[in-house]
């Protein structure tokens, strides 16, 4: 099995930072895609931004430019720094893993979630 484990999340007022971790354990070959997804009360899950394993990223237009992801493979570890936040940015942030389990199977992983509140 495989299993994400997010951390990092909490309260900050407008303007602050928080980083996210996303920590992969398990039996698995490697990773090839990693990326972070949040969902607000009420509105469905959305991308937030993605990094593939040749450090190609993608960023949602209300991110750029204020998130950056990351990642570090030695430790099968995503993260997400976030600056200038915004109360618009409240919402349980998942992180996503796309797995080989084998050399020739894949699947994708969900952490369990968590909270992120800008407020002041």
């Amino acid at each position: 099995q495989v299993q994400l484990v997010e951390s990092g999340g909490g309260a900050v007022e407008p303007g602050g930072s928080l980083r996210l971790s996303c920590a992969a354990s398990g039996r698995f070959f490697g990773i090839y895609t990693m990326g972070w997804y949040r969902q607000a009360p009420g509105k469905q899950r959305e991308l937030v931004a993605t990094i593939t394993s040749g450090d190609v990223t993608n960023y949602a237009d209300s991110v750029k430019g204020r998130f950056t992801i990351s990642r570090d493979n030695a430790k099968n570890t995503v993260y997400l720094q976030m600056n200038s936040l915004k109360p618009e940015d409240t919402a349980v942030y998942y992180c996503n893993a796309e797995v080989l389990t084998t050399w020739s199977r894949r699947g994708a992983y969900w952490g369990q979630g968590t909270q992120v509140t800008v407020s002041s």
